[in-house]
């Protein structure tokens, strides 16, 4: 039986909600480009928002490692919201 607390997005991993939002919003840079390039590949659009701010997202995207075909899509996607 999955956790309800576990985000889908993170079906292999032991994380709740609350571990998310606190590692998004904590001080270990590594984790929170792991976690949020981890939104950008799994989470549903419309779910990203949730998490994470466009600011956000822009402050930290050149030190993501996304799939090409992603990458692609977020690339052109900050391109338009310019």
């Amino acid at each position: 039986m999955a956790d309800s607390n576990r985000p889908y997005f993170l079906w292999d991993y032991d994380l709740t909600e609350t571990d998310v939002r606190r590692i998004l919003h904590g001080p270990n840079e590594f984790d929170r480009r792991w976690l949020l390039a981890r939104i950008l590949e799994h989470a549903r659009f419309e779910d990203v928002w949730k998490y994470t701010t466009l600011k956000q997202i822009k402050g930290i995207y050149p030190q993501l490692k996304l799939r090409k075909p992603i990458q692609r899509a977020w690339d052109l996607a900050l391109k338009v919201w310019q």
